[in-house]
């Protein structure tokens, strides 16, 4: 572990090195100051980005305060102007693009509250039969759809335990299904201009470079269906490609061949994992080894997994009730997980015998009130970089983890140690209701769905469709009804703000819904795009560009463009690579007498060519459940990555 931190420190520190030679030329060749430090202030974006030497979002934050400081100090390093005028420095929390991406996330919650999604899984069972080649166009093309109206790592996450409900029932495994749901939940994305957040941004983007263009030259936004025949197309080809060629290029990783219900989980989770744990319960006889003992070193020491503690006046079961530090006295009643080994040593060093028959807590813990689970964790996730240790899981969460799968590996040892990656499955005993209220938890998806909780609101389903439908009216027919052009913010939170007075969510819900990191990394670019803009930075780099290429045809510069966007993807996050690469792309457009507004789309479709390696969210979220490897994704997601350019490149050509 330590090698590894230690090469990645070399790398950043020589990567570092090669900005700052990189920053420095480019100071000796650009036409003003101005666009020296945007320059500079670029290369520390590509930098911060590529190698996550903080949070996306942080790194986000980091420039926008920066464009703020040298409002302050520009005068002083020869910046005779501000990059970004103090006034417009936050506009990105107010714009068009951040409000519309606010109201999609809550809209596409309050559809997955009504059960909808649940219906939809039904659905596709029922018509789908067990045969990949039937199955995987119906998930893949009915996520496809509806990630065309939400946030494509939304619709994956929501469609995540489908699936698992889909592979346990019919045994096909999930390595067979979810990299084709998720590589068309990411196509998915170019149907609408709502679909992702790069066309949700792009008009906006369009809007900012029509400031500086003359009247001829000014570029029309795009509607709401102005992609769909592209993105259509995306998807065709995404989900022919996995009929025709998934037998080739996806993998057969360990096959479930059990359910996800109750106490016959064990069965399953043992030829999955290799985990072999038994419940059971024992009273701390007088005189034991394990009196006065911590609840963590016991756990430590003999390697099990105590669920629950009985003392004379109160019961303790996580979450609020167990911690790690609780001390074992006499008479109390403990139930925990141990394998046949723990079981062994703790006869044999402990002197103490469990039964198997729970009596204590033979209520709270039975298959109808706890069980053991599958959560992953999510790219926006809280807890990537923690420890179970860290969190207090159980006390917390009320998760008592057993094991991380992550990357095809399954972790057993030093569980609670190990800190938490993007992707990372955990196995864990839960009581089910602390399972339901996880499934509201944004830090956390629960990939078991078959056990006792809950219900969601099926009788909200019209409510929610209703105000769904009243979003999209405004969107296509505002105009034609009042007379006036309805932004897209406006027409959405219509929506979102119907479901919230409606019932569908709470006001609470609504706002954990959100993902402010995306918010934010969003929000805080938008300042950037400005600068870029505006200090001729975009155009003098487009000269450089066409000059660079030389004489090749307009369909080749697009074609350039459209690679560089899906490198920047590949490195970076997809709103990033659209604020640093549409001001270009439009000003490369312009020079080279072609369409600007086209050149600029290419850019904000090309953004969701990311199959190549699990940098998207998506392909970070099912690659735990799926125990898929960074060598997997480059088998299919190379041909995948070629599909796309060539299908989005003539589809371009062919509509506009």
């Amino acid at each position: 572990m330590h090698a590894k931190l230690g090469a990645t420190a070399i790398k950043r520190i020589i990567f570092a090195v090669l900005f700052v030679i990189a920053g420095i030329y480019l100071a000796s060749i650009v036409p003003s100051t101005p666009v020296a430090w945007v320059c500079a202030i670029l290369l520390l974006t590509i930098y911060l980005f590529a190698f996550e030497i903080v949070p996306v979002d942080v790194a986000a934050i980091c420039i926008m305060v920066l464009l703020g400081l040298m409002t302050i100090i520009g005068p002083k390093l020869g910046i005779a102007e501000p990059l970004v005028p103090a006034a417009n420095l936050f506009d990105g929390f107010s714009s068009n693009a951040v409000i519309s991406i606010i109201a999609v996330m809550i809209i596409g919650a309050g559809l997955d509250k009504t059960g909808i999604m649940t219906t939809v899984a039904g659905f596709i069972m029922q018509i789908g039969g067990r045969t990949e080649k039937r199955i995987i166009p119906l998930i893949s093309g009915t996520v496809g759809i509806i990630s065309s109206f939400m946030q494509n790592v939304g619709a994956a996450a929501l469609f995540l335990p489908v699936v698992s409900r889909i592979s346990s029932r019919t045994g096909l495994p999930m390595s067979r299904l979810l990299m084709p749901m998720g590589f068309c939940a990411i196509l998915g994305g170019t149907v609408t201009m709502i679909g992702s957040s790069p066309l949700i941004l792009l008009n906006d983007l369009i809007l900012t470079s029509n400031q500086a263009l003359p009247a001829d030259q000014k570029m029309a936004t795009f509607n709401l269906f102005s992609v769909t025949p592209i993105g259509l197309a995306l998807v065709a080809t995404g989900i022919i490609y996995f009929v025709v060629a998934g037998r080739f290029v996806l993998p057969v990783t360990k096959e479930k061949t059990g359910g996800t219900e109750g106490a016959s989980t064990m069965a399953y989770f043992k030829e999955l994992y290799g985990l072999s744990y038994g419940l059971h319960e024992v009273r701390v006889p007088a005189n034991s080894v394990l009196i006065g003992e911590a609840v963590d070193k016991i756990e430590t020491k003999y390697k099990i997994r105590i669920m629950a503690v009985r003392t004379p006046s109160r019961l303790r079961i996580a979450p609020g009730g167990l911690a790690r530090d609780v001390v074992i006295e006499e008479g109390n009643v403990l139930a925990f997980l141990a394998s046949d080994t723990a079981m062994h040593d703790l006869t044999e060093k402990a002197g103490i015998v469990p039964r198997t028959d729970l009596d204590t807590f033979s209520n709270i813990l039975s298959p109808a009130k706890a069980g053991i689970a599958e959560i992953v964790i999510p790219p926006s996730s809280n807890l990537i970089g923690k420890t179970a240790r860290d969190v207090w899981l159980r006390k917390t969460y009320g998760l008592s983890a057993l094991a991380i799968q992550r990357g095809g590996e399954t972790i057993t040892e030093g569980v609670r140690s190990t800190p938490f990656q993007s992707g990372d499955t955990l196995v864990v005993h839960v009581p089910w209701e602390n399972l339901a209220r996880l499934e509201k938890n944004r830090d956390f998806v629960v990939v078991t769905t078959e056990y006792p909780h809950e219900e969601s609101r099926p009788h909200k389903v019209p409510h929610a469709l209703v105000f769904f439908a009243i979003a999209l009216s405004l969107i296509l027919f505002g105009k034609w009804i009042f007379g006036v052009e309805v932004k897209l913010s406006v027409a959405l939170l219509t929506g979102a703000l119907g479901m919230i007075l409606s019932g569908v969510l709470s006001i609470d819900e609504a706002y954990r819904a959100v993902s402010w990191k995306t918010v934010f990394l969003l929000a805080s670019l938008i300042p950037l795009g400005m600068a870029v803009e505006g200090t001729g930075t975009a155009a003098w780099i487009a000269e450089q560009t066409l000059s660079l290429l030389g004489d090749v045809p307009i369909w080749g510069l697009q074609a350039a463009v459209a690679i560089l966007a899906t490198f920047f993807t590949l490195v970076m996050s997809n709103v990033g690579a659209t604020v640093l690469l549409v001001p270009l792309a439009v000003n490369i457009a312009l020079a080279a007498g072609a369409n600007p507004a086209v050149f600029a789309l290419t850019v904000a479709i090309a953004t969701s060519n990311s199959f190549l390696i699990p940098t998207h969210q998506v392909n970070a979220l099912i690659m735990g459940p799926a125990g898929y490897r960074v060598p997997d994704f480059m088998k299919a997601g190379g041909i995948m990555t070629v599909l796309f350019l060539v299908v989005m490149l003539v589809m371009m050509n062919i509509v506009f």
